[in-house]
């Protein structure tokens, strides 16, 4: 059985690392009045509720499947926004992920292995 047959028969498609994708939202909201706090926690808050992990007080990231799950969260988020600020939200292929480069006291750390990806079938 080739492997596209193989493939066929068991309902599986291989998903290329340049597939799937990272989704990083990373921002810079204001938070002099009581308002504005009350804002950002709230979208960070949101953005926790949607699968995101932080991985700074500004930065959330979260793996998604390929480009109509990026889009799909793309909008939720846009339905989201806070009133002031700046808002960036980036992505990125897993293969990408795989290289990124981390400092932490000055001095280089091990790559993060990519978390493993659980299919249900």
């Amino acid at each position: 059985m080739t492997r596209r047959e193989d493939r066929a028969n068991t309902g599986f498609s291989h998903l290329s690392g340049y597939q799937l994708m990272w989704i990083l939202v990373t921002f810079d909201l204001p938070v002099e009045t009581k308002k504005q706090r009350a804002a950002a926690t709230k979208f960070r808050h949101y953005l926790l509720d949607l699968g995101f992990e932080m991985s700074q007080l500004s930065n959330y990231l979260r793996f998604c499947n390929g480009k109509e799950q990026f889009e799909a969260h793309l909008r939720k988020i846009e339905r989201n926004l806070p009133a002031w600020g700046e808002v960036y939200v980036f992505q990125f292929t897993d293969r990408q992920y795989e290289n990124i480069v981390r400092f932490s006291d000055q001095r280089r750390r091990r790559r993060q292995k990519n978390p493993d990806q659980m299919a249900l079938f």
